[in-house]
Formats: C-alpha cells, structure tokens, sequence
C-alpha cells in the first residue's frame, strides 16, 4: 500500500481525526463518570443499581439529541459547506462539556442539579450529530477513489483514540486520589481538560477548505433549500437500511464500555482501576478491527465487509457468559478485545459506506441522520436494557441482546444495495 495519498491529504486527514478524538473523548468522560460517580452525586439517595440506572438514563439523551444535531448541522452543512459546520459543532459539544465540569451535586442543588446536568448532556449530543457526519465527508470527498475507505476509517479511529485519552485520564485519577477526593472533585477534571483539546481542534480545522466534492455540487446546482426533506423524500430506502445497518456497533460498544464498567465494578466487584485497565487494553483491538475493516473495504465493498462484521459480532455475543461471567479479569480482557475486534468491524466502513448512499448535495444530513438515529436504536437505551437484563437473566441475555443487534444489522445490510448514481 502506497501511503502518497495520505501524505497528499494529511491536514484533511489530521482535521477529521482530530475532531472526532475530540468529540469521542468529550462523550465518554461522561460515559466513564456516569458508570462511576454520576449516581450518588446527582441523583437521589436510593439504592446503588437505582443511581446507576438514573445515570445511564441521563447518559441516554445524549442519542435523542444527535438526530436533532444531525439535522441542524447537516442542513447548514449541505448548504454552506462542511469547514463551517464542523467549527460549530466542535463549539457546541465543546462548551457543553467543560459546563459539567462546573455543576453542583445534588447534595448541594437539589433537582437543579439533576436537570442541569439533563440539559448540558443533551448538548453535547446535540453537537456530536453534527460532528460525525462532517469528519466523515471531509475524509471521503477529500480521497483518491481507490482509498475512499482508508481514508472514511480515520475519522472512525477517534472513537478508539477518544475512549483511551477518556478513560486513560480517569485511571490515571483514580490511581492518584484517594476514592473520597476522586467523588468530590476529581472527576470534573477530565471535563475541564476538554477545554484544551476542543482549541487544538479549532486551530486544526480552522486552516481547511471545502471538499472537492461539495464545490462541485455547489457549481452544478443550487443547494437543496432544505436537504432533510430532500433525503426523506428521494432516500427513504438509503436512510432506513443506513440506520438499521448501524444498530450493531453501537450496541457492541456501549455494552462492551459503559454497561461492563458498571457490571464489573459492581456486581463482578472488581476494583475500578483494574477494570479501567482492563478496558484500556481491550480497546485497542477496536482500533485494529477499525483499520483491518477499512483495508478490505477498498479491495472489496464496505458492504460485504460490514456484513462479514455482523456475523463476527452475533457469535461474540454467545461468549460473554462464559467469558465474563466468572470473575477473571483475564477472561474479561479476553472477550472484550475479541468483541471490540468485531465493534470496528462493523464500524470501520461506516465512514465511506453510509456517506456513499447518498448524492453530494444532501449527503451531510443523509449520512448524519442515519448514524445518528442508529445510534439511538443501537446505543441510547443499550446500558440501561443491559443492566436490566442482567439483573433478571443474567450475562447470557445481556449476550443474546448483543447478537440479536448484530442480527438486525446483517438484515438490513443484505437489502440494501446503493443505488450506482449517488456512489461516491
């Protein structure tokens, strides 16, 4: 493999990496803090596993807000250009973020509390809908037709980045503070810390220019006037087996991090530095499967490919008792990396494969909506049915659920074949 196009492309390829590192990391501070800290700190005194639940329902509205992300930026993003709306919603998540950073326990607030940290939440869901769609369509309008899923799978990788600087950030805390220190006040240094990456990002994309692809659409025609009507109207077939297709990663990953984090540190009782560390090291199979998934989709289709994932993931989910269910972390770390493996899979060629189902004009809000609503089926209600599951069946329905997401996934990918005119 010749790395000249990604040499050619690398302040492109950098920007999309960079933002979605950003906007990943901002997303699972509050992920890892939620599994953690969030239910005694703002929510009422209950028992633990009702804390946990109001945090993960908390952690859940983040996925309403990404359509809604998804529809505001992609509009803009569809008739401005993708340079614009990418600063915007690396601002919107961005503040949101480093907000949490500042708000009062329920101890201290009340019911302010709680809603406070609802609505700052909801922001930064609301700036991550905007933020995948854009990074992805910087990659892709940006390649060489032979390396368009190599180049889609960078900003895929900010997810695994992301998740390490997160998590890694809370280990290294957790290893230096005392447990009363890290409750107090602790874990608002990662939110503030988000400050810093947000203006590297900004200095980043703020150097960039419109993608090829998105100019030449522009010179063709007018802008759609409103581009969501435009996809429902024309795509329907696209958006629906595009957001079905996405189901399976979500429900990977957020069973594989937020519920395993919840689950081991609790019911398992496993001390939380050691399953940080654990899930550290699990995560970089995500990375492998990422790039493993983007190679293959430019020697074959990131359809085969993502189906190929699906498979892969339907039968991990049979492991997870066995697996993880009996107390070693070795195990666990073992069926995490396997699971993550197939996460990248089925995450990997999204980059390319969903922005490739729909024509220049309207792509922003098709690939963006599409992501995003998958992202509320695959992921918004995942740690809490999880946690749910396990509470009554025990690991092996958490494990069936898994499968059956993967299953829905390979379905929806097997009907859908893009249509030649809005290939990329």
């Amino acid at each position: 493999m010749t790395f000249k196009p990604f040499i050619a492309n690398q302040r492109v390829l950098w920007a999309s990496l960079a933002g979605t590192t950003i906007e990943f990391y901002d997303f699972y501070i509050y992920a890892t803090a939620a599994s953690l800290v969030f239910g005694p700190s703002f929510f009422p005194a209950s028992s633990p596993s009702a804390q946990l639940m109001s945090a993960y329902a908390s952690f859940s509205l983040a996925f309403i807000a990404r359509p809604l992300g998804s529809l505001v930026f992609g509009h803009f993003g569809d008739r401005i250009g993708r340079k614009s709306t990418l600063v915007a919603s690396l601002l919107f998540m961005g503040l949101s973020t480093v907000a949490i950073a500042f708000l009062p326990t329920y101890q201290m607030a009340g019911w302010i509390a709680p809603l406070a940290l609802c609505i700052l939440r909801f922001g930064q869901g609301f700036g991550l809908g905007g933020e995948w769609g854009g990074a992805a369509l910087l990659a892709v309008e940006n390649a060489p037709p032979a390396y368009r899923s190599r180049f889609g799978m960078m900003p895929q990788l900010g997810a695994p980045l992301g998740f390490i600087l997160a998590n890694g950030l809370f280990l290294l805390l957790g290893m230096a503070l005392t447990d009363e220190q890290f409750s107090s006040w602790g874990w608002r240094l990662p939110f503030l810390a988000s400050a810093l990456l947000v203006g590297v990002g900004l200095w980043v994309r703020l150097k960039l220019t419109e993608t090829p692809a998105f100019a030449a659409a522009m010179a063709e025609a007018p802008p759609a006037r409103v581009p969501i009507a435009d996809v429902m109207r024309n795509y329907p077939r696209e958006v629906i087996g595009g957001t079905f297709a996405g189901i399976a990663c979500f429900a990977i990953f957020y069973i594989t991090t937020a519920f395993a984090l919840g689950y081991g540190t609790t019911t398992l009782g496993h001390p939380r530095e050691s399953f940080l560390m654990v899930q550290l090291g699990s995560i970089v199979f995500m990375a492998v499967g990422i790039i493993a998934s983007g190679m293959l989709s430019d020697r074959f289709t990131g359809r085969h490919v993502l189906m190929a994932g699906c498979i892969g993931a339907a039968s991990v989910g049979f492991l997870m008792a066995p697996m993880m269910g009996g107390g070693s972390l070795l195990m666990t770390w073992l069926f995490l990396s396997i699971a993550l493996v197939m996460m990248g899979m089925t995450y990997g060629p999204l980059g390319a494969w969903l922005p490739g189902l729909f024509p220049a004009r309207v792509r922003y809000s098709g690939a963006s909506i599409a992501f995003n609503v998958g992202g509320i089926l695959g992921g918004a209600l995942t740690p809490i049915v999880a946690q749910a599951l396990a509470a009554s069946g025990g690991l092996s329905a958490v494990g069936y659920y898994l499968s059956a997401a993967a299953a829905i996934s390979f379905v929806a990918l097997a009907a859908l074949q893009p249509r030649k005119s809005t290939a990329l």
